[in-house]
């Protein structure tokens, strides 16, 4: 049940003829890894699955996180593990095509041996290779964030990816950041969609009533497969919430439960499939609450889990974010049960596995109007510009700092999204890139008072949301990144007793003191006094900045230090 183990390199190497290879992983990458999902199927069902791909049509360098902590219940376990840690968990061999996909440890030397990630039409091929190998035993799920995340994602309103969703033969997907359109587009685009839009736990706020399907039933190679949807719990705190008015979301545990009982005894499902997008860490806790689901496909936390995670007989999987992998599930059902099962994440290296040639035609007539404006090279990159961390990030930095020559406050926010293309050390920068970072549906910077007092109060929130000890109580995101602020992070501290040592600009925080604020990508704006939209969005704001710069970078060490981790 290894995810692409030394021992399943290995095979794969002496199949290929490269066992004899100085460095066969290496030699590996030259090879088409088209041959990864034909290695050793089992049974008589196929899942594949995507995970936050985050609108990534096309092929993008992404960097893990190399700071990735939680509260001590969880830390250095899988899905807060980074860098060195993530290796020696996993036993991957670092400089490997693993060691590239699943940490942040060589990023820069990597990005320049290995190339580009991920790509709709690279994950077509491989897709329609295992459908040719596997027939109709293959079930294709998509985990959500899907719609939104690229500047052809937003300027279609969703629907560009909709259209490679139902070119890649998507089954079933279940929502998150898709609602950020409104009701109104997302509706739009579930009628556009040829697979099923399943979430049990969205429902109409005035009578209850189940908004989208809960779950479908599928024949797949003689098995009955249930697929119940759960999107993520906290759609109306996370974004604006006019955005998904009249609708109620939450975890929903015991309707949960009420469903699969049906599914097992009404039904007669062999396998039961939760695709969730709560995160990983509420989806462990969940699964250890509800009985009965053989396979939870968790999304939204960005977890490149490389080995199943069983919980109450449950086994938790999660294939990462943008792309970067192809989740497959093989399984043997027989009598109504889960004998045996499979499970790899297969690394989709652009660089080494050719593009589906209709997918590859999609989605150049879907950039065809854009090209011109995306393409345009705005500056150079003088360090790696990444965004996921628990703190902080480079290309943050840069955005705050871009914020900050526009409006000269004393502290600029950028909202801890972990979406967000890298940019390598040495690259050109360009508008797409921006927008990679960028591409919301309420972009526009704010800049407001506040006073001292209600800053920690608002930081200390955050910070209880990100480490609290309970799963069901976080959101599954990062700190606020901040530019003029300092502070120590008690990460295992009492609730809103977690940061200490808070400096703006060098001075210690003054409680009593009103400072300027700006903001984009939230509603932090709204605990504020005097506020001040701004027509501007952030994007137009970034790329104006980096174009007047030429060249920018971003220190290297974090603004926050960590405390007891």
């Amino acid at each position: 049940m290894s995810s692409l183990t030394r021992r399943d390199f290995l095979h794969l190497a002496a199949a290929a003829g490269l066992a004899s290879a100085a460095d066969p992983f290496e030699a590996l990458a030259s090879v088409s890894p088209e041959k990864f999902l034909e290695f050793d199927p089992l049974g008589n069902l196929t899942l594949l699955f995507i995970t936050d791909p985050h609108a990534h049509l096309k092929p993008h360098y992404y960097r893990e996180p190399s700071v990735n902590v939680s509260s001590k219940t969880m830390n250095k376990t899988p899905g807060h593990l980074a860098g060195e840690d993530f290796l020696k968990f996993y036993g991957v061999r670092p400089g490997g095509v693993e060691a590239y996909f699943g940490s942040s440890a060589g990023f820069d030397e990597l990005s320049r041996k290995y190339g580009k990630m991920g790509g709709f039409a690279h994950i077509s091929t491989l897709v329609k290779n295992t459908r040719k190998d596997r027939g109709d035993r293959v079930l294709m799920l998509d985990g959500g964030d899907t719609w939104q995340g690229t500047a052809v994602a937003l300027w279609t309103q969703g629907k560009a990816l909709v259209e490679a969703q139902n070119l890649l033969g998507v089954d079933a997907m279940t929502p998150h950041w898709e609602f950020t359109y409104g009701r109104e587009i997302v509706d739009q685009r579930v009628k556009e969609f040829k697979g099923d839009f399943l979430a049990q736990n969205i429902r109409d706020a005035d009578w209850g009533e189940a908004v989208y399907p809960s779950y479908k039933i599928y024949d797949r190679g003689g098995v009955r497969v249930a697929v119940i949807g759960q999107s993520f719990p906290y759609v109306p705190i996370a974004h604006p919430a006019d955005m998904s008015a009249g609708l109620t979301f939450g975890i929903q545990p015991e309707r949960m439960q009420g469903h699969i009982n049906e599914i097992r005894d009404g039904k007669k499902a062999d396998v039961v499939v939760l695709l969730s997008h709560n995160g990983l860490e509420v989806d462990k806790k969940l699964a250890s609450k509800v009985n009965g689901i053989d396979f939870l496909v968790s999304a939204h936390t960005h977890e490149a889990i490389f080995e199943p995670i069983v919980v109450n007989n449950t086994v938790v999987v999660q294939a990462g974010t943008h792309g970067k992998f192809l989740g497959r599930i093989d399984a043997d059902v027989r009598g109504g049960k889960v004998v045996k099962y499979r499970y790899k994440l297969i690394p989709v290296l652009s660089s080494a596995i050719s593009a589906d040639p209709q997918m590859q035609a999609l989605i150049d007539k879907e950039y065809a109007p854009y090209n011109a404006k995306l393409d345009e090279k705005l500056g150079v990159a003088d360090v790696t510009l990444y965004r996921r961390d628990t703190f902080y990030g480079t290309f943050d930095h840069v955005i705050m700092e871009a914020v900050k020559d526009s409006y000269d406050s004393e502290i600029v926010f950028s909202p801890a999204y972990r979406w967000g293309a890298t940019v390598p050390a040495g690259a050109p920068i360009t508008v797409n890139d921006v927008f990679n970072v960028t591409a919301v549906t309420y972009p526009n910077v704010y800049t407001f008072d506040m006073k001292g007092e209600q800053l920690k109060l608002i930081l200390e929130d955050v910070c209880d949301n990100v480490f609290n000890p309970d799963p069901f109580f976080q959101q599954g995101g990062d700190m606020s990144r901040l530019l003029g602020v300092t502070y120590d992070c008690h990460v295992n501290g009492a609730a809103f007793d977690r940061l200490h040592n808070i400096k703006v600009n060098g001075k210690p925080l003054d409680l009593n003191r009103k400072y300027k604020i700006s903001a984009w990508g939230g509603n932090m704006y709204r605990a504020g006094e005097n506020v001040r939209p701004d027509t501007k969005p952030v994007y137009d704001i970034v790329a104006g900045y980096i174009k007047r710069k030429g060249r920018v970078g971003a220190p290297a060490a974090s603004n926050v230090k960590v405390v007891g981790e």
